[in-house]
């Protein structure tokens, strides 16, 4: 009982409930809002909040920030599950809730190795290095593992608050996750303040002022002269009807339709992009449409990428494939091979959405876990970069997007351009398509390579190297993006690095609070 009234004595009702705010106002430093200073303050105001807390009552006020943050910033996954799952309310938003609390677990594990390295009833470690060093690197690993832990989910990370923001080019030097230690630390520094230790502040931001500044003009790309003429086409098909048998066929056509109008033109498209799933069938099925489409496009002397379902012996695959002109312009009747060469095959599924764990336990249970195409086979890991008209494109299939280091995999020193293609249809008109394109962008500033989107129903876009969308077409909307995109050349150094330095420092800043921890 005495333990009880020591836990709640300082953390009351009144600061969980602060907390859970705090954690739910950093939604809004994401797509749509992009108010990118939320959630340094955000931080910081959690930071002061909890520095008098015991370990045990942190983990506590970290699991309800955390759970603020996730439950409102991915409060859309709630759409697929209640339109799409044919599940009561009730379950769908229990669903909600325990996915929020388990990823809450992670800002939680920080929160409470914070308290526990830093401070001890005879010691506390210094408040520079607690912070500066500790609190930063304790956000970044358990970000990361957060994106890595049963198939990973690397969905709002802190540093992607920063992709419209004034530091967004450092992601080229240190990727994401290297924005979010940036975030941590600004934090640290502002509790600092609290503290009358104004020092962290006046050397801290101006350093990072001058980097974003610096950034652009010491990165390695630079335009090749080079432009690609493209066109992505958005079929906008309704999720409702995307695999009923009887809408394969006017959905393929209506693709084809919308794709012939681009070769009426005096100068055609080079590349066409058509999106995850644009045939909704395996190849198999419609072998004598892929081979008209791959003749026209050979004619017209274009390329097309496609989503669709490819399939070896009994596997099935979340494929991309390339139809007509695989390495030049030549106007030759070239029949679709489908032999497996030139093609992409997903390797990071989407759990329950593309493959459903403990399958004979689950699909029982509710019409949730037998959503259409939820047993597909995982591609490898590295695989070669799609070909078309000779342009070599590095592809991630919807949810692939948000892992830097499996699309740095993908990258090779001929890559011109980054492909990402989804159907963002099951999320309808949340925040979870426009969260998803952000992330896209990050990937772009990351790599050098500009990006080209295509997307069923939005937001189908191209992002130059910098992660701004140059054209797009509105969401919701059948349509056509043709453009020029400029190819670039070079790489940025995170291509060259990656992660791996960055989770070397906070492993290395850790065991430093690890080792004083068990001197004390």
């Amino acid at each position: 009982m005495l333990k009880t009234q020591s836990l709640y004595s300082s953390l009351s009702i009144v600061r969980l409930v602060a907390a859970f705010i705090a954690g739910a106002s950093t939604a809004l430093s994401f797509a749509p809002y992009e108010i990118w200073a939320i959630f340094p303050l955000a931080l910081s105001f959690a930071l002061w909040q909890s520095q008098t807390l015991t370990a045990k009552q942190s983990l506590y006020y970290w699991l309800s920030f955390g759970f603020g943050c996730f439950a409102i910033g991915i409060s859309w996954v709630h759409v697929s599950i209640d339109t799409f799952g044919g599940m009561p309310i009730f379950v769908s938003i229990t669903l909600m809730a325990i996915l929020a609390m388990y990823l809450a677990i992670y800002p939680a594990v920080a929160g409470y190795l914070l308290s526990k390295l830093s401070r001890t009833p005879k010691y506390t470690l210094n408040p520079y290095f607690t912070y500066l060093g500790l609190f930063p690197a304790l956000w970044v690993l358990t970000e990361w593992l957060r994106g890595w832990v049963f198939t990973g989910f690397p969905w709002i990370w802190a540093g992607y608050s920063q992709t419209l923001g004034p530091l967004s080019e450092l992601a080229s030097f240190i990727g994401a996750l290297g924005l979010s230690f940036i975030v941590a630390l600004v934090a640290g520094s502002l509790i600092l303040l609290t503290q009358k230790r104004i020092f962290p502040v006046l050397v801290i931001l101006p350093i990072l002022a001058l980097s974003a500044w610096a950034a652009p003009l010491l990165n390695p790309i630079s335009t090749s002269g080079k432009t690609v003429k493209v066109a992505l086409v958005q079929g906008n098909i309704p999720q409702s009807m995307k695999w009923e048998p009887d809408a394969l066929w006017p959905t393929m056509l209506k693709y084809m339709d919308m794709t012939r109008e681009q070769f009426d033109d005096a100068s055609s498209v080079d590349i066409v992009i058509w999106p995850e799933a644009a045939i909704p069938a395996p190849e198999a099925m419609v072998e004598d449409f892929l081979m008209d489409v791959s003749k026209v496009a050979s004619i017209n002397n274009t390329a097309i990428v496609t989503g669709i379902i490819s399939h070896q012996q009994q596997d099935f695959f979340n494929s991309l494939i390339v139809l007509g002109n695989y390495h030049q312009k030549h106007q030759q009747s070239a029949d679709y091979i489908g032999d497996g060469t030139n093609q992409f095959k997903k390797h990071h599924l989407l759990p329950i959405g593309e493959f459903v764990p403990f399958a004979s336990l689950l699909r029982p249970i509710a019409p949730f876990f037998n959503l259409p195409m939820s047993s597909f086979q995982r591609g490898d890991y590295t695989q070669p970069n799609l070909v078309a008209l000779g342009y070599h494109i590095a592809p991630a299939i919807c949810y692939e997007i948000a892992f830097p280091e499996q699309v740095r995999a993908s990258v090779t020193d001929e890559t011109d351009m980054l492909l990402t293609v989804s159907n963002d249809a099951w999320f309808g008109a949340s925040n979870g398509p426009l969260q998803h394109m952000e992330i896209a962008q990050m990937r772009a500033i990351e790599m050098g390579k500009p990006l080209l989107r295509g997307t069923n129903n939005g937001i189908t876009a191209v992002v130059d190297p910098h992660g701004r969308i140059t054209d797009a077409i509105p969401q919701f909307e059948a349509g056509v993006l043709v453009t020029n995109i400029q190819l670039f050349q070079g790489q940025t150094w995170f291509r060259k690095i990656g992660q791996l330095p960055l989770l070397i420092l906070c492993g290395l800043l850790v065991l430093l609070g690890v080792i004083d921890y068990l001197r004390k």
